[in-house]
């Protein structure tokens, strides 16, 4: 089925990739297991792309490296990779073209574009840059994917219609670690999305209040970590940011797929991590904003950017300029043009600066430099299309019809919206596109030829801070139709029902990333652990998948079945680390009586993750923690008595399952479900579901709590339907 869907799209002269590609048929067939080596042509190994958003861009030789290895992870197939000057039998040549017009929506010549063509001989992948050729390699990756390892020879001249296509992430209200940032570039990689904006620096949401105390209190993070005595105080979450040293790791990783990480510092408004750090500089009518007038604002707004401009790689910078008082437009408008002039001159002009749309061009507005490209977001604050784009700005679109907001929100949704994305053109009812400003109203909406568009990010907030959600539920709010709006941006989309054809197919084919956190398993039973069978600190795995542990605690048998004895020092390590969603983590648990130290920051540890760990023992109530937060059941597994019980995931929600004979569902077994309560004050709390993965790399040792002392009886993990 699947060859026949694929083979159907290469004959209306397109293949089914995401984004869809224009190709030409010639009617063959090249098996991809044919290919052995990739031939980097010698003319340009070291070439990389200048006009890209990147001031770190690959080479054309690295980027070939990089795709050696993702034909390994998604295909299991080696191959060298080869400096050459022409293709040859059995390979696929990378090389650039510097003839062909490779063109924009505008018109505009644009370095992303490629050429391809597949013989049966060989493949060549030409590109405009060496990012257009990294492009060219993700259409063969999703091809050979969607051909069950087989590709149609014929061409294809493939090209963006806009220059800024990914997403935003607020990292400001909800820390998320480097691991986590590569891996999201991996997946926005995959369907050609060259842009991952972080918002650095933020505080949580709340209705003003005339209490200095509470507001220096509330939850606010600037997430970079710098030793500069400038800027000592600023940061004081040091365990949830990132150094020089990580921050340009996850650049530079992210920039070898493609993928420019845009930074953003917010000022003047969105505030309050500066304001607690200096709160002479702020507004006494709104701590959360700065007083742009006090003397040593701007100075100290210089010196952060001062301090970390050098850490950023990307062409464009953020400084926010989001919902500022209206009354101070003109201390606004300066602001925004002397941060302009400031971080163009402190870059060496490699640098410029882009603002949320708060005050549109008009009125006193009128004076900032055109310069500064905006990133609109929302009718009420602007009309980017006769407000910025017809007085000569650069608009970046990232109108709210595609925000997020973790968890829950009064206004916005937690998943993207399909009829947006497939029917969001309000002139024809067709797919959306980044010149679609308003999805209602179509005079509101450029040409799609307009050259001011920059194209589009989607944003996905975290209005309600670090508590609500875990990291991974911000990708699982992305995961079924992000690449639906990466075709958008492309300027390539697919129909619903083509998009829902292919998804599943390339969605597993991803490389660079596990963000379903899958485990391999020749059967529902994932690992099976029986501790009878231990033998010289080995456990030997009864699912048939190999997965053996090995431990270096003692097992007692004078009981069967027979149980590993937890000392609150020694543990079993398994060669896995989390398992995702649809899951159970079954067991059998003894506690012993021990006292609880309460100078501990949480209760001893049951079993570890790379995501979570479960926490349980003594009196203490079982709980889970994940992505830096506790969430606590009420209840505690009874001490010196032995429960049978299973942790399970299913779909977004998570629950510890106990058998309680004469309660819980059919007299076996009562769910408790592992919630969070959110909110901020003066605005509803409100109970959600959490997503957290199974720990399942330790059972066992030591933890913040401590270690875990008791027994356990059998482990199993398996999948759930």
């Amino acid at each position: 089925m699947w060859r026949t869907l694929f083979f159907a799209a290469v004959a209306s002269a397109r293949l089914l990739t995401v984004p869809s590609t224009p190709f030409e048929s010639t009617n063959g067939v090249v098996s991809l297991s044919s290919i052995t080596c990739i031939v980097v042509d010698s003319q340009y190994a070291d070439t990389t792309d200048t006009k890209g958003q990147t001031l770190i861009p690959p080479t054309l030789q690295e980027f070939a490296d990089t795709f050696a290895g993702d034909l390994q992870s998604s295909f299991g197939q080696t191959v060298s990779v080869v400096t050459g000057t022409s293709s040859t039998a059995g390979s696929i040549f990378l090389t650039l073209d510097t003839s062909t017009a490779y063109l924009d929506a505008a018109g505009r010549p644009t370095s992303e574009g490629y050429s391809l063509s597949i013989t049966p001989s060989g493949i060549t992948v030409a590109g405009a840059s060496p990012l257009g050729a990294w492009w060219g390699t993700r259409t063969i990756l999703q091809a050979a994917v969607l051909g069950n390892g087989s590709m149609s020879t014929g061409t294809s001249t493939d090209a963006p219609g806009w220059g800024t296509r990914g997403v935003m992430l607020d990292d400001g209200r909800h820390y998320y670690p480097p691991e986590f940032i590569v891996e999201i570039c991996s997946y926005l990689s995959f369907f050609k999305q060259n842009t991952f904006h972080l918002h650095l620096s933020d505080n949580l949401l709340s209705a003003y209040l005339n209490n200095s105390e509470y507001m220096l209190k509330l939850y606010a993070a600037f997430r970079l970590d710098s030793d500069d005595e400038a800027v000592a105080g600023l940061n004081k979450r040091k365990n949830e940011s990132y150094t020089r040293s990580v921050f340009d790791d996850m650049q530079h990783k992210c920039a070898q797929r493609g993928v420019t990480i845009l930074p953003e510092i917010e000022t003047p408004g969105h505030a309050l991590v500066i304001t607690q750090w200096k709160p002479e500089l702020a507004l006494t009518t709104d701590y959360t904003m700065l007083n742009i007038s006090y003397p040593g604002t701007i100075p100290a707004v210089k010196t952060i950017w001062k301090t970390f401009l050098p850490w950023f790689y990307s062409k464009t910078v953020s400084i926010g300029a989001d919902e500022y008082d209206s009354k101070l437009a003109d201390d606004y408008n300066y602001f925004v043009n002397e941060m302009d002039k400031f971080i163009q001159e402190e870059s060496g002009y490699t640098k410029k600066i882009r603002i949320w749309g708060t005050f549109p061009p008009k009125d006193n507005y009128t004076n900032i430099s055109t310069d500064v490209s905006i990133q609109h977001w929302e009718f009420f604050e602007d009309n980017p299309y006769f407000d910025y784009i017809m007085n000569d700005y650069y608009v970046l679109n990232s109108d709210d019809a595609f925000y997020i907001v973790g968890k829950y929100s009064a206004s916005y949704p937690q998943m993207l919206n399909a009829t947006r994305i497939f029917h969001g053109n309000p002139a024809t009812g067709g797919p959306y596109a980044p010149n679609i400003f308003d999805t209602n109203n179509a005079t509101n909406n450029p040409p799609r030829e307009n050259p001011y568009v920059l194209g589009h990010i989607a944003a996905q907030w975290n209005d309600y801070g670090p508590n609500a959600t875990v990291y991974l539920e911000a990708y699982y709010a992305w995961r079924d139709l992000l690449p639906a709006i990466a075709a958008t941006q492309w300027g390539a989309p697919l129909s619903q029902d083509e998009y829902t054809s292919v998804f599943d197919r390339l969605h597993a084919a991803i490389p660079g990333q596990n963000l379903d956190r899958k485990i391999p398993s020749i059967r529902s039973t994932i690992l099976e652990y029986n501790f009878a069978d231990l033998k010289d600190g080995k456990v030997p795995d009864q699912s048939g998948n190999g997965y053996d542990a090995t431990t270096d605690c003692s097992v007692d048998t004078s009981n069967p079945p027979a149980a590993l004895v937890l000392d609150g020092a020694c543990a079993l390590r398994t060669p896995l680390l989390s398992k995702g969603r649809e899951y159970a983590l079954a067991f059998s648990v003894k506690p012993s009586a021990v006292a609880l130290d309460t100078s501990l920051s949480q209760p001893p540890t049951l079993f570890a993750g790379s995501d979570s760990s479960l926490l349980a023992g003594g009196t203490a109530n079982v709980t889970l923690f994940a992505s830096g937060n506790l969430y606590m059941l009420n209840y505690s597994f009874p001490v010196g008595e032995w429960t049978q019980a299973r942790l399970v995931g299913r779909g977004n929600r998570t629950f510890l399952e106990v058998y309680e004979p004469g309660g819980g569902k059919d007299n076996l077994f009562t769910a408790y479900e592992f919630l969070t309560v959110i909110g901020v004050l003066s605005q509803s709390f409100v109970w959600r579901e959490m997503a957290i993965e199974a720990p399942v790399a330790r059972m066992g040792g030591a933890g913040e709590g401590g270690g875990f002392v008791g027994a356990v009886r059998g482990l199993l993990l398996s999948e759930q339907p």
